[in-house]
């Protein structure tokens, strides 16, 4: 834009006589000559550097977090930008968690739209997107009320209090109540205390210890120890991941979730499926048990829900709803207008068939272009994974793999025992990008025999 005229039409009062005690209101029109520069003419405020921002957090941060020596100051679809401009392919999401890429038109129209209306009122009151979200997210699941959180963990959380009232509201008269929890190898249910005792990496409880008794870790798969240990009547609820993303990209099977589903139901057990990283669409599916056609009592939500702002739910079935009474649980911050409103636009888009069979294709496209391309490569034990989450398990540490492709400006994650490379790319990723992808692995697996 060049020269803009602003006109102000004010009504001014002022003195029409210095003899007469009375004013007479008149219009004034002022004419303003203002520069008006469109924004991509505009230069953006100074940046700080990549290297002062890294010693700055190192003396301001708590240490919690082994980053990568990446510092990102913007995103687009699938692509991000350091400070410095140099552009990397993210084949990360945020841990899974921008499905929809960076700055996706409808969902900062969602964003930009409902802040200018309402951002925040708590749970005393009702509020319009946190009805319709949970109205959606019933419509389209096994599920027939929602718990909304703000995180995984804090879902996992809800769901380790909602089984336990479960089985206090079901069985009032006995003695004994029923509290104890399975989970499974390779297991990850988050940070928080309860989670915390859930998560099967003893060096994430280890420090904390003592965490919630009363949890028996079983091996992931094992149909036999798992229906025994339901069927002794002390299991409050079963917690189980369809597909284990942090644990290193292990898929369950049918037999393994129908034969959890049976045992459950004959003993009065819960059964909690975990899709905070497989859920929603990541699978080509818009939930991962779809694939198994087995529907659990309570489905926990969230890194994809709100497209990177940070939301969680927990999804219940009636039975496990009606336990639930006013005051047993709560959240400040949860369901708020503004991250329920771009929830509604993250599952719109996730939840057309079209967008899931495009995952699904996109999917088995990238799965079948690793195996060729890496499959000769005596490092690769096995290609693994439905849909976008991908893993690539090696017979060394993935890390030297991981540090020579950011250094191709490919980001890509580790899990398991650090000896998978994980692949959880945008779900609108296109196949070229994907191509581009593979290539960048293929040509930094070199970097394996360097370091070993």
């Amino acid at each position: 834009m060049g020269s803009l005229q602003h006109f102000l039409n004010s009504p001014i009062s002022v003195p029409f006589s210095p003899n007469l005690n009375h004013r007479r209101s008149f219009f004034l029109r002022a004419c303003l000559n203002l520069d008006v520069h469109s924004p991509d003419s505009v230069k953006p405020k100074t940046l700080l550097k990549s290297r002062e921002v890294m010693e700055m957090e190192g003396k301001v941060l708590v240490g919690t977090y082994a980053r990568n020596p990446v510092v990102i100051s913007s995103g687009k679809g699938c692509k991000l930008y350091d400070p410095e401009g140099r552009e990397y392919l993210d084949c990360t999401s945020g841990i899974a968690v921008n499905a929809l890429g960076h700055g996706d038109p409808d969902w900062v129209k969602a964003v930009v739209e409902q802040a200018n209306l309402l951002t925040h009122v708590s749970n005393v009151f009702y509020s319009v997107p946190q009805v319709e979200l949970a109205r959606r997210l019933v419509a389209c699941s096994f599920a027939d009320r929602v718990f909304f959180t703000n995180s995984g963990t804090e879902a996992n959380e809800a769901a380790i209090k909602f089984a336990r009232k479960y089985q206090r509201f079901t069985n009032p008269n006995e003695k004994q109540q029923v509290t104890e929890f399975i989970s499974f190898s390779n297991s990850f249910h988050g940070r928080t205390m309860g989670a915390l005792a859930l998560t099967s990496k003893e060096q994430y409880r280890f420090p904390f210890e003592p965490v919630m008794p009363g949890v028996n870790f079983l091996e992931y798969g094992d149909v036999q120890a798992a229906t025994e240990l339901i069927k002794s009547g002390r299991i409050a609820a079963v917690f189980v991941e369809p597909i284990q993303g942090e644990g290193g990209i292990y898929s369950a099977t049918k037999e393994f979730l129908q034969s959890l589903r049976s045992a459950c139901d004959d003993a009065g057990s819960l059964l909690v499926f975990d899709e905070v990283q497989c859920g929603l669409g990541r699978t080509g599916y818009l939930w991962a048990h779809e694939v198994y056609r087995v529907v659990p009592d309570i489905m926990t939500l969230a890194k994809p829900l709100a497209g990177g702002l940070p939301i969680g739910a927990a999804l219940v079935s009636e039975k496990v709803a009606a336990a639930i009474k006013y005051g047993d649980h709560g959240s400040t911050f949860a369901g708020g207008p503004l991250v329920c409103n771009a929830a509604i636009a993250v599952l719109d888009k996730i939840s057309k068939p079209g967008f899931l069979a495009s995952v699904s294709e996109k999917g088995q496209y990238f799965k079948e272009l690793l195996i060729h391309k890496l499959g000769g490569n005596s490092h690769v034990r096995e290609v693994r994974g439905l849909g976008l989450i991908i893993g690539i398990e090696l017979d060394v540490p993935a890390s030297p793999l991981v540090d020579a492709c950011r250094d191709s400006s490919l980001l890509i994650l580790t899990a398991g025992k650090g000896n998978v490379v994980r692949l959880v790319p945008p779900l609108i990723i296109s196949e070229q990008e994907l191509e581009r992808a593979a290539e960048i692995i293929l040509e930094c697996l070199p970097a394996l025999d360097k370091t070993n």
